[in-house]
């Protein structure tokens, strides 16, 4: 028969079953195991950074940053808020990585339109959190450009994504779009509504507008209007949808999906997400 457990037969003294995963855990929170993680880290981010051909960049971004709250829940902490202001914290290491990587304009969705209908007690903290970031970008000198639906916001939300926006309007580099109330559906109605607008103005007619009509007016009126559709887009958190992200100009984009929630985003996955996108043969429909 095999020796009990817990029990050695060498010496007969009794010693407690080690748990591997505590063990792991333990390891892995210590001092010694973290150093050799990030070293590893470090020397395969220069790996995959090295592998990347310089051409074949992608000129704009688009970023789904899904996963807070699933983040905060993950690690125990009660309050999801949070995990909101971990995803915050991020943001600016992403848009270093994007401005070294060559990209020049980054599209981040921080607040959807469906987002407005959470309760008060959950959508007040986040609003603030959203209105502390978008200052920092702009104290740090990005070119912030709010697009969204800015009358659904409460004033002062609104008012904080207005000024950032003015007060960087001739920042140079890389662009940032800060989405904040934001629904692809409401962005093409919007669209649509403008260039109506527009057309009646001018004098032209429902049927003489329905004539000449093309994908090229509607993308005029667009909220990023002016600027190149995105090339790649990345979604965290492991959901492989856009939710109503960037529906019109997302017709040609890649798409990347991350496992990985976004507070914990490395350098690393925007890596691979780089190197995915080097590695597609963009067809056009063609």
């Amino acid at each position: 028969m095999g020796e009990r457990r817990g029990i050695s037969r060498r010496d007969g003294v009794r010693r407690t079953p080690v748990d591997a995963r505590s063990l792991t855990s333990a390891l892995r929170r210590s001092g010694p195991y973290a150093a050799i993680r990030d070293a590893v880290y470090r020397m395969y981010e220069r790996r995959v950074e090295a592998s990347l051909p310089t051409d074949i960049t992608p000129r704009h971004v688009g970023v789904i940053l899904d996963g807070n709250r699933r983040w905060a829940r993950s690690m125990g902490l009660a309050d999801v808020n949070t995990g909101h202001q971990r995803g915050a914290d991020k943001i600016s290491d992403l848009l270093q990585w994007c401005r070294e990587a060559g990209v020049e304009h980054v599209t981040l969705w921080l607040l959807s339109t469906d987002n407005l209908n959470r309760p008060a007690n959950e959508l007040d903290p986040l609003l603030q959190i959203i209105e502390n970031t978008v200052r920092q970008l702009a104290a740090d000198g990005w070119h912030v450009k709010p697009v969204g639906a800015l009358d659904l916001l409460p004033d002062k939300t609104a008012r904080v994504l207005k000024d950032a926006g003015e007060a960087t309007s001739g920042a140079p580099g890389l662009i940032v779009n800060v989405a904040v109330g934001y629904g692809g559906r409401r962005e093409i109605a919007d669209a649509v509504r403008s260039l109506l607008v527009e057309q009646a103005s001018r004098g032209i007619g429902i049927e003489e507008l329905a004539e000449s009509l093309d994908v090229e007016h509607i993308a005029e009126h667009l909220y990023t209007r002016g600027q190149p559709d995105p090339d790649l887009v990345i979604r965290t958190s492991g959901e492989q949808r856009l939710s109503g992200f960037m529906l019109w100009q997302s017709a040609h984009s890649e798409f990347y999906f991350c496992e990985v929630h976004w507070p914990d985003f490395r350098k690393v996955d925007f890596l691979r997400a780089m190197r995915s996108y080097a590695a597609r043969h963009r067809r056009y429909g063609s």
